[in-house]
């Protein structure tokens, strides 16, 4: 397999003393149904890609409870079941409905939470969590209750870090559960996962800012803004009846021209460093001083390995700086 050439190295998570891999594996789509109906990613091509991302000297696999319903831990698990466990960082995340029906069956109420770690861990067909993220934020719950009862997982030696997995930054929500765990000498989060790229910048500026501040880990999801910063898609897809089985809402949001102006820097620093506009984006967020380790997904091994190749893509500062530039202001106001 030509991934073998690779080699991915080892980054510190955050002010943790734990290291992993620059590049992580994300595996939403494993298991996950299309809106078509079809299995996007089944189990051989899942353990395909865990080859893959392994090959490349990948250690870093990110799962949730909901992924698949459960088979993207189990099958995680099975693939690991030949392997020494030790040897990876295991991420994985709480927060959505596992039962239907049932108003404990979802959020971050303890009765929930500790119900569901033991179901996660055997799936993965493991004593222990590297990382447990909460997956969204939980208005109904006390943050008390929630940091108490993620400490005493930890305490119980089920998860090892805690982390903050989040679609829109909460810099404050993080900063008050982090100040209580403070206080009253509990685990506080020391990992997030926010959406951040080329063209989502919002967590730029006081969620950034709080996560150096207390010294987060920060490995960011969607680094390709869900397929705008491949280059696949062009200024005639928003007139066209379909993008790619896009529904108008994605269209609405990522098929604009400020987002389009972006992708043409992209596409111009991609021609300059001999890599491919996904490589690019990628390599801008590694080149980011305040991200630990870029979240990616793939399909296939095919595009596994050229979103693994961003690695070794080397952006100069002005490189950076321009690309910063295409949207949003200059990287010094960020």
């Amino acid at each position: 397999m030509a991934l073998d050439d690779i080699d991915l190295d080892y980054v510190r998570l955050g002010e943790t003393g734990l290291s992993v891999s620059e590049l992580a594996l994300g595996t939403w789509r494993f298991g996950r149904e299309s809106e078509t109906g079809n299995l996007e990613i089944g189990e051989d091509r899942a353990h395909d890609l865990l080859d893959a991302y392994e090959t490349a000297g990948g250690r870093f696999i990110d799962t949730a409870d909901v992924y698949g319903g459960g088979d993207s831990e189990e099958w995680i698990g099975d693939w690991l079941a030949h392997r020494d466990r030790e040897e990876y960082v295991l991420a994985s995340k709480i927060y959505w409905p596992t039962r239907e029906d049932d108003p404990n069956g979802r959020g971050l109420g303890r009765k929930h939470i500790r119900r569901n770690i033991d179901l996660m861990l055997d799936r993965l067909g493991t004593d222990y969590l590297d990382v447990l993220y909460i997956h969204r934020w939980d208005d109904a719950t006390p943050a008390r209750e929630l940091m108490h009862t993620l400490t005493g997982l930890v305490d119980d030696g089920k998860v090892n870090y805690l982390g903050a997995s989040t679609f829109q930054p909460n810099a404050w929500r993080v900063a008050k559960a982090n100040e209580l765990a403070e206080r009253e000498g509990l685990e506080p989060f020391t990992v997030s996962q926010p959406r951040y790229n080329l063209v989502n910048r919002e967590v730029e500026g006081d969620y950034l800012e709080m996560c150096d501040h207390y010294g987060l880990g920060v490995c960011p999801w969607s680094p390709l803004a869900q397929g705008m910063l491949t280059g696949k898609y062009s200024r005639e897809d928003r007139d066209a009846d379909a993008s790619a089985g896009r529904d108008e809402d994605w269209k609405d949001a990522y098929l604009t021209d400020e987002n389009f102006a972006v992708l043409d820097e992209v596409r111009a620093v991609a021609d300059e460093v001999d890599a491919t506009p996904a490589q690019v984006a990628i390599a801008w967020l590694q080149h980011h001083d305040s991200v630990t380790a870029s979240l990616l997904g793939a399909r296939t091994v095919d595009q596994l390995e050229e979103n693994l190749r961003a690695a070794a893509v080397d952006l100069s500062d002005d490189q950076f700086e321009r690309l910063a530039e295409a949207k949003g202001g200059p990287y010094d106001d960020i």
